[in-house]
């Protein structure tokens, strides 16, 4: 591992360790729904911990692919989709549908289990709160923009 992707890696830690996160876990009871999590979701908090899906993934218009596709307007585009360059698993690309939130929890949950196959080594968020984070994040990064997410803090 490269040295920025460590000093990303111990941000997104730091970052997740807040007062405010533990305020929002505690008003969310033991098992909240997806929909209960994106309601105190935080796209701030999300663009910090995209740094560990950086390391493979861009998120700007027009910064291209890397190791990943670029993640630019993802949110409610159809699944393999979202690069005409980037070369999707037979996997992913017999996933079918939209990525939409709901999909985009499952997959940052477990890559490999959303889509066998994928070649994707990631293993996941596991915290459902950083991924609603970062769900709220990736529907700011778009060409809508922050219109059409949800807001950053309730």
């Amino acid at each position: 591992m490269t040295r920025p992707v460590h000093l990303l890696a111990i941000t997104g830690l730091v970052a997740a360790c807040s007062d405010d996160d533990q305020a929002r876990r505690r008003s969310l009871g033991d098992s909240p729904s997806f929909g209960a999590l994106m309601q105190v979701a935080d796209a701030g908090r999300g663009g910090r911990l995209f740094g560990q899906c950086a390391a493979c993934h861009t998120v700007r218009m027009g910064a291209g692919d890397r190791n990943g596709p670029g993640l630019y307007d993802v949110v409610g585009k159809p699944v393999a989709s979202n690069s005409r360059r980037f070369g999707y698993t037979g996997a992913l690309r017999s996933v079918g549908g939209l990525w939409t939130p709901e999909r985009l929890d499952i997959w940052l949950a477990a890559p490999a289990r959303f889509a066998p196959g994928t070649s994707m080594a990631f293993r996941g968020v596991p915290d459902p709160l950083d991924r609603a984070d970062i769900v709220a994040y990736l529907q700011t990064q778009s060409s809508a923009g922050a219109a059409e997410a949800l807001p950053s803090r309730p």
